[in-house]
């Protein structure tokens, strides 16, 4: 039986707020964060206007790679709590009207998986790629793909050798992944952020690619061990597997994609409900390129009726105003974000205005990409939120030391204060809720953006580092800085009622 008669289709123009749930708050003292501690801030981020909470993995692990090295997909690790806490944090979070995704990683499990020590064992080998030789295909987080065992065979990890990869052409594969699903569906989740969901599927013979530094081909250029056609298959059942629950459980698939148009492949109306837009992520601060992105994402996801997805930081990027350079920049692009058709997702943090923490000492930076690039080291957009201006800002030990001059982007430092960068996302999430319709562009000067949607709703953003003569006919509602009549300040966005010809 499906549900789509009476399918809210909430996740169309929701605003999804990641918890990365090491960093975002400690209900046990522990140094790290936990499910305890989640529960502990739905107030906050109910407060904050947030319709849905994406968790990142707080399954059982040996925490390789903080948890996407899945070890037993049906439990949660001690570090983060018990199943029992995941329960209430579901029930407490539907209480108060936000839904909750949780992470899903099918492409690889924990070298620690029980599958995978039968494995070793040469028991049921079949569930994971092994090979008497290896090809050249190198891992993302460096040196080869391949790791050789006891016996001299050899098995494939896109990622770390503790992630090894499973073989999605074993019906048993496909069959626990659906259990697994079951699982926490039945336990109320609303749905799964789908890891590597461009990966699972590999090409026949598995070919070589015939050069190094293959990691720079991934979102750009065609590779052969991901976004293969068939990885379609499997997203088309777990569609099936969503639509037969209550309440319109959605997928949303981390998809890295050559094309816009083959992204938008994953969102097809029998498949995932949405991709994240790694291709805004990454467009620079110019009006010509921001337009150019936003123009063929709308477009490629209305071709298969889905929502554009917006996104600006996550746990595996820097954060954006690191990236953009300001914060001054990073509010205009938070106001650009949130104006647009769709859905978006804040990362958490990024409502605090956090930058990328640079300077953390090596000892301290464990994560498995630096051994690749110490430069792509993910560690800078994962230290703590602070909560507190001082004694900590919230937490006893944080497993990842949190800079000393935080205070001032605290929670506690920013909220009531009007000019802070959490009173922006609070009013801009609020006032989101009352735009609606198609973007339409408008003409205006070099460097900036101006576009328009239904009820006179008008966003104006100026990407120069100079003030631009633009007068609106209508009154600013919402603004990442001071509003001057007739002028656009540098480096901001403006949200306008007006009358638009």
């Amino acid at each position: 039986m499906t549900h789509s008669s009476t399918s809210t289709r909430w996740w169309r123009d929701a605003v999804i707020y990641q918890v990365y749930v090491r960093s975002f708050a400690d209900g046990d003292a522990d140094g790290v964060g936990d499910l305890k501690g989640v529960r502990d801030h739905l107030g906050y981020l109910a407060d904050l206007g947030v319709d849905a909470i994406w968790l990142t993995p707080f399954y059982t692990s040996p925490m390789a790679d903080f948890g996407y090295d899945v070890a037993d997909y049906r439990d949660v690790d001690p570090l983060f709590g018990t199943l029992a806490d995941a329960k209430a944090l579901i029930d407490e979070a539907h209480g108060m009207g936000i839904r909750v995704i949780v992470d899903v990683v099918p492409n690889h499990t924990s070298s620690a998986h029980a599958w995978f020590q039968e494995a070793l064992r040469g028991v049921n080998r079949d569930r994971y790629i092994f090979r008497d030789e290896p090809n050249d295909w190198e891992s993302i987080f460096g040196g080869s793909a391949w790791t050789q065992v006891e016996d001299g065979q050899w098995y494939l990890h896109l990622f770390d050798s503790s992630q090894p990869d499973l073989n999605w052409d074993n019906p048993e594969v496909r069959a626990e992944f659906e259990s697994i699903l079951r699982f926490w569906l039945d336990l109320g989740v609303d749905g799964f952020r789908v890891d590597v969901a461009h990966g699972m599927i590999k090409p026949e013979g598995l070919p070589d690619i015939g050069h190094a530094d293959q990691v720079r081909l991934i979102g750009n250029d065609v590779v052969p061990y991901f976004d293969n056609d068939a990885v379609h298959e499997i997203h088309r059942s777990w569609r099936k597997l969503l639509d037969s629950y209550p309440g319109e459980r959605i997928g949303v698939a981390e998809a890295w994609a050559p094309t816009p148009a083959r992204l938008a492949r994953y969102v097809r109306e029998d498949e995932l409900h949405q991709a994240f837009n790694f291709h805004f992520l990454n467009a620079r601060w110019d009006a010509g390129a921001l337009r150019e992105v936003i123009t063929e994402s709308l477009a490629t996801a209305d071709s298969v009726g889905a929502p554009s997805t917006w996104v600006l930081s996550n746990h595996d990027v820097k954060r954006h105003v690191t990236r953009f350079g300001s914060s001054e920049r990073a509010r205009a692009a938070a106001l650009l974000m949130l104006a647009l058709p769709g859905s978006a997702y804040v990362y958490n943090g990024e409502e605090l205005g956090l930058p990328e923490v640079l300077d953390l000492p090596a000892e301290v930076c464990l994560d498995p990409q630096r051994l690749r690039d110490p430069d792509s080291g993910r560690d800078g957009c994962r230290v703590p939120m602070p909560w507190t201006s001082s004694d900590g800002y919230g937490w006893r030990r944080p497993w990842l030391p949190v800079p000393g001059d935080w205070g001032g982007l605290s929670v506690e430092a920013q909220d009531g204060d009007p000019g802070s960068m959490l009173s922006l996302y609070k009013q801009a999430l609020r006032l989101r809720r009352t735009v609606s319709g198609e973007l339409r562009w408008h003409d205006s000067p070099a460097g900036t953006l101006v576009f328009s949607r239904d009820d006179g709703f008008v966003c104006t953003v100026n990407l120069t580092g100079d003030p631009v003569d633009y007068p609106v006919d209508g009154r600013a509602v919402l603004s990442s800085a001071p509003v001057e009549e007739g002028r656009l300040a540098p480096d901001s966005t403006t949200w306008w009622r007006a009358k638009v010809a």
